[in-house]
């Protein structure tokens, strides 16, 4: 069982980094192995839109050559992936749509041998910001992904949308955590395993008492890591 993270945050430490870290740490808790990817770490350009030219051209291997074929061959061997994002105007920052553009290639491949290479694969989704449009930045990735043939199952968001750290808030933090363990029950569940239930609004006290300081000092130490090339203009 793997689960793939992926960050779509300039900030390796902020909200939306800190829910997807606990969203791994709950699939790892439920079996899965995790992986970690920083889409702004990456070189990933932009779609070229090679399906309106011939549906059959865009493929995989995309014909861009950078590191979106990390990540193609990362979602391939995964069994689900959880997307963090901030808002960016009520959607998805532009990394995570470039990203969602460049798995065209996988998806089409319904057009080469018949089924979506992303057929299948569980999804969740964490957003943050400190305004109003985590729901509908949430909804664009929903809607997106089903149309690709990924399986959304219960339960698999989490988001804040004000300007206090998240790991304040206990909904976050549940939430969170229920969106890795529910990407692992969902892939489980699809193998033929039975599912109780859904929602474990219990994993609060694991997390108090196994993950709380962990994350507190894991932000802290990617913050004292991380260039920040704005405080040139807060200094």
């Amino acid at each position: 069982m793997k689960v793939v993270g992926i960050l779509g945050s300039p900030r390796k430490y902020g909200s939306s980094f800190k829910g997807l870290m606990l969203a791994l740490k709950a699939a790892e808790k439920f079996g899965a192995q995790t992986e970690f990817y920083h889409l702004y770490q990456m070189d990933i350009k932009p779609c070229l839109g090679c399906v309106s030219e011939d549906v059959k051209v865009c493929r995989y291997p995309c014909i861009i050559e950078d590191d979106m074929r990390k990540l193609y061959d990362a979602l391939i061997e995964a069994d689900g992936f959880v997307i963090a994002t901030p808002v960016y105007w009520y959607s998805p920052s532009g990394v995570v749509k470039n990203f969602i553009d460049r798995l065209t290639a996988l998806e089409n491949m319904i057009h080469i041998d018949g089924k979506s290479w992303l057929d299948g694969k569980v999804a969740g989704f964490i957003a943050t910001g400190n305004d109003s449009g985590a729901m509908m930045a949430i909804s664009q990735l929903m809607v997106i992904m089903n149309s690709m043939g990924v399986v959304i199952p219960p339960w698999s968001m989490a988001y804040t949308n004000e300007l206090v750290d998240p790991l304040e808030k206990e909904s976050f933090v549940t939430d969170a955590l229920n969106v890795g363990r529910n990407v692992v029950l969902m892939a489980k569940a699809m193998k033929g395993e039975a599912v109780n239930r859904w929602y474990d609004p219990e994993l609060y006290e694991w997390y108090e008492k196994e993950l709380k300081d962990w994350i507190v000092e894991l932000a802290r130490e990617e913050e004292a890591k991380a260039e920040k090339p704005w405080k040139r203009f807060t200094s």
